[in-house]
């Protein structure tokens, strides 16, 4: 069983790439409006308020058409008594390219062993590398050594380590929420502010970066208590947490 400790636990949240439909350049316009169409499965097509409205609700959720504005990170190490704690910590902002340099730069410091190090997050496999492969790509970036996925064997990949995977238990027919997973193994649940259909309006209307992040946060710690839970150990109290900002 890996060391926790060689485990860095994350999050992402996105946003659409535009405020609102209307601001978008015009190939992305009709690219999306064929995306959307097939979202909906119509063959009349979409009004233009539910093509607008469906951009704002939906465009974030793919790597064509959103954008990272928050990766949060939690490090679990162990303090001079052995006792486990965390520190808690957000990439973010408006410039994506400069979340995901700073975010790299923390990778390959340390977190670039693939034979040592992993990476854990909840529908991780499914969505956030993905999405932070796609987005790095898009700004011309290199891989960290963990996401450098290319042309890999499935056991090439065991350090991409998915809490939602460990909970199937090789069942591959549903999604099953972190949100869920906190009321069944009774860990504190991350949804206490905001939740994900949320975060478009408050970072393009509210321009509330700050309170994404916490929420963020939150999400990377329900998914270490989810793993720590899922290993039967116990999950980590108030004191042991803390929130690392930027000076």
């Amino acid at each position: 069983m890996q060391d926790i400790a060689n485990i860095l636990f994350l999050d992402i949240e996105t946003v659409s790439a535009y405020p609102t439909f209307d601001q978008v350049p015009e190939v992305f316009q009709d690219l999306w409006r064929h995306k959307a169409e097939s979202l909906v499965k119509t063959e009349e097509g979409l009004s233009e308020e539910a093509l607008a409205a469906s951009y704002v609700d939906r465009a974030a959720i793919y790597a064509e058409y959103g954008k990272i504005m928050c990766i949060s990170v939690g490090a679990v190490y162990r303090d001079a008594d052995k006792q486990l704690r965390v520190r808690l910590k957000s990439f973010a902002g408006d410039d994506e390219r400069q979340i995901l340099l700073d975010f790299s730069e923390m990778m390959n410091q340390y977190y670039q062993n693939p034979a040592k190090h992993g990476i854990c997050g909840h529908n991780i496999k499914e969505f956030d590398v993905p999405y932070i492969c796609r987005r790095m790509v898009v700004n011309n970036l290199p891989f960290p050594a963990l996401l450098d996925l290319e042309g890999k064997k499935p056991w090439e990949t065991l350090h991409l380590i998915d809490t939602m995977e460990m909970w199937k238990f090789g069942d591959r027919k549903s999604y099953t929420s972190l949100k869920t997973l906190a009321a069944v193994l009774d860990f504190p649940s991350p949804k206490d502010d905001i939740d994900g259909s949320m975060v478009g309006r408050v970072y393009w209307q509210e321009k509330d970066t700050e309170r994404i992040s916490l929420y963020c946060e939150k999400d990377v710690l329900a998914t270490i208590q989810c793993y720590l839970r899922l290993r039967r150990q116990p999950i980590l109290g108030e004191g042991q947490i803390s929130h690392v900002r930027n000076a």
